[in-house]
């Protein structure tokens, strides 16, 4: 806190932006972002693209998907092997997709696709690489929607013991 006649010096920080945990820095060097190929997840991963670039750090970028099975009264109906194959090419498709033209750039990025519960895998893949943020974007659900859908960011932001960071859709661009 500034008194005196310095009070309206404004303060300034050198070197990259760091978080504190039990009173340590930690530098953020290795960012999460989770994607499912929507543009609010495509948004926080080019918002996560910029801060990784100004501090030095990679991304691993995560997409995990789900084998859908439809339960019945009197049983279920679960998808043949080749079906969940092609499930997961298809996913594994979508994600070089999606980071193919991010790369090259300033920031290292590397690929993570999962299959099973996107919030668990989330967390999963967070532990396992030591992941210091987890950028994720969030739809911004209500009422049925997010009661029948949940909400993945809710969950990462519950159960996960890292620093989690959710952005929504950007605003639209107002007509003049």
């Amino acid at each position: 806190m500034l008194v005196g006649p310095r009070k309206q010096a404004s303060l300034r920080t050198f070197g990259p932006p760091f978080a504190t945990h039990d009173g340590m820095a930690i530098p953020f060097r290795r960012i999460l972002v989770p994607i499912d190929f929507t543009a609010v997840s495509t948004h926080a991963l080019d918002w996560a693209m910029e801060l990784a670039a100004s501090l030095g750090a990679s991304i691993t970028v995560l997409h995990s998907y789900a084998i859908p099975v439809v339960g019945f009264p009197d049983g279920a109906l679960i998808p043949t092997a080749q079906v969940a194959t092609g499930l997961g090419e298809a996913a594994q498709a979508a994600l070089e997709a999606a980071v193919k033209g991010r790369r090259g750039g300033a920031v290292p990025l590397e690929t993570v696709l999962r299959e099973g519960e996107a919030w668990e895998e989330i967390v999963n893949v967070a532990d396992e690489i030591d992941a210091d943020l987890i950028v994720v974007g969030t739809h911004g659900r209500h009422g049925l929607a997010r009661a029948l859908l949940g909400s993945v960011a809710e969950h990462v932001v519950r159960t996960s013991h890292r620093p989690v960071l959710t952005l929504s859709a950007p605003a639209p661009e107002k007509k003049s």
